[in-house]
């Protein structure tokens, strides 16, 4: 071996949803919006001053940050930026969870935290989701270095109620509680309230979901203004110009289109209902999804195998080869029509094994 090879940062990556071209297939695997973005982020991509590219971005993203600040009405301070709620998850991470105590997750639920961990040296512990995939609050009274809750939780869709968070920020007032928020707007029950009560509360969202963005990749934290702050002084050490001209203008107008936020979030939560509805027809159980998704395993036909018999015709739904969840499916919430096709073609499959 070289000797240069001694030197390589090793680590297993995080794997994301995969990414097919077919014409005409229906892709429910990677949580993405089914309708397009905002009319007004249209209009506002094409009225879009090109020669400005030329130039490097705002380093603050001032007129993103305004809208954001507007939408959630809090001070223009109290807002962070970044290239998705992934990057701003990552700086959070470099940022806040610097001492030799564990950062506690659990052990099912978005896949980067551990990722992140490994990356940066960071000790964490993933305290078990009980059977019916709920965190238990008890293994959060532990000492640690910081917490990391996913709420609506992913995969698995399970959204904590507004106390029992509050319950958890309370035992851990000496570190910084990250509530990431990714699949919040379809569940409407934000923990924004408590970061305003609480100044170690920092709440992470994305317009990738609900706002139809996540090809421009724009993702914001909201708190108090010395965690913003602190996050802001790391970001700035290593990246000055993050967000592009286009991620900026795009990302006002689809937070200042509240109306259409409001129209396509509630045709995807109605679609949800009706799929979660037919689901148990079909024989599959799964916990009350708030999300944009469901993770659902049928009673007698294994997973996999219904993944594959999708997958050959061209239905994409996403299937985590783990322990604990390895027989469920993750199906992302399509238009209605996309669904009832999704739903019409499983019904197939389950009645002929």
């Amino acid at each position: 071996m070289k000797s240069w090879k001694n030197n390589l940062r090793t680590i297993e990556p995080y794997v994301p949803g995969e990414q097919p071209d077919i014409p005409g297939m229906v892709k429910l695997n990677t949580n993405e919006n089914p309708y397009p973005p905002s009319p007004k982020v249209i209009k506002a991509i094409k009225e879009f001053y090109a020669d400005t590219l030329r130039l490097y971005p705002d380093p603050s993203s001032t007129v993103l940050a305004d809208a954001i600040a507007e939408t959630y009405n809090v001070k223009r301070n109290q807002v962070f930026t970044g290239v998705g709620s992934d990057d701003v998850l990552a700086i959070a991470f470099m940022t806040f969870f610097n001492s030799k105590k564990p950062v506690l997750f659990p052990d099912i639920t978005y896949s980067f935290y551990n990722v992140w961990a490994e990356l940066f040296g960071i000790p964490y512990i993933r305290p078990a989701l009980d059977s019916s995939f709920q965190i238990k609050a008890e293994d959060y009274y532990q000492e640690n270095g910081g917490v990391v809750i996913a709420n609506p939780n992913a995969p698995t869709g399970v959204c904590q109620s507004i106390d029992f968070l509050r319950d958890i920020i309370e035992h851990n007032q000496d570190v910084v509680v990250i509530i990431d928020e990714a699949y919040i707007d379809f569940s409407g029950k934000s923990a924004l309230p408590l970061a305003k009560e609480y100044d170690n509360v920092l709440i992470v969202q994305t317009c990738s979901k609900s706002r139809s963005l996540a090809g421009m990749r724009i993702g914001y934290a909201l708190g108090n203004s010395e965690l913003i702050k602190a996050m802001d002084d790391v970001r700035f050490s290593f990246n000055s110009y993050p967000m592009t001209r286009l991620s900026v203008a795009a990302g006002a107008a689809a937070m200042r289109d509240t109306a259409y936020f409001e129209e396509t979030t509630r045709k995807i939560t109605e679609t949800r209902e009706w799929t979660k509805n037919e689901l148990k027809r079909l024989g599959f159980q799964f916990q009350n999804s708030e999300t944009n998704f469901i993770f659902a395993t049928h009673q007698t036909v294994r997973a996999e195998m219904i993944f594959n018999k999708l997958r050959e015709k061209h239905i994409f739904v996403r299937h985590f080869n783990v322990p604990r969840i390895d027989n469920y499916l993750r199906i992302s919430i399509g238009t209605q029509e996309e669904m009832k096709y999704f739903i019409t073609e499983l019904e197939k499959i389950i009645v002929t094994v």
